[in-house]
């Protein structure tokens, strides 16, 4: 079975970090781009941050992307979160090599809730 699992969501301080974890089960995460997407209470959802084949990354500042290829895994740092990073987080996998927040991606995992309060 193909999907991905996202975990390490919870509920933080303002300022405190979070590191979500994006596991892959049958394929190779290694092999496709993944981005990080996130879809607040009554808004869209937006692209985050995403990390290609070879290691590119797109910038988002208090957000780092990374893989750990053998434990099929790629992770989200959030550092300095604020209650507007409030939201649910997905991870998903395109096979195409270079980050695009707007392509289309092949698989979506089920998303892993960040709640940013005092």
């Amino acid at each position: 079975q193909l999907q991905l699992v996202e975990s390490g969501g919870g509920q933080v301080q303002p300022g405190g970090s979070l590191r979500l974890s994006c596991a892959a089960s049958g394929f190779t995460l290694h092999d496709y781009t993944v981005g990080w997407f996130r879809q607040a209470p009554g808004k869209e959802r937006e692209g985050v941050i995403c990390i290609s084949t070879g290691g590119g990354v797109t910038a988002k500042g208090r957000f780092t992307i990374s893989r750990d290829n053998a434990k099929n895994t790629v992770y989200l740092q959030m550092n300095s979160l604020k209650p507007e990073d409030t939201a649910v987080y997905y991870c998903a996998a395109g096979l195409f090599r270079r980050c695009a927040l707007s392509a289309e991606y092949d698989y979506w995992g089920q998303g892993t809730l960040v709640t940013v309060s005092s």
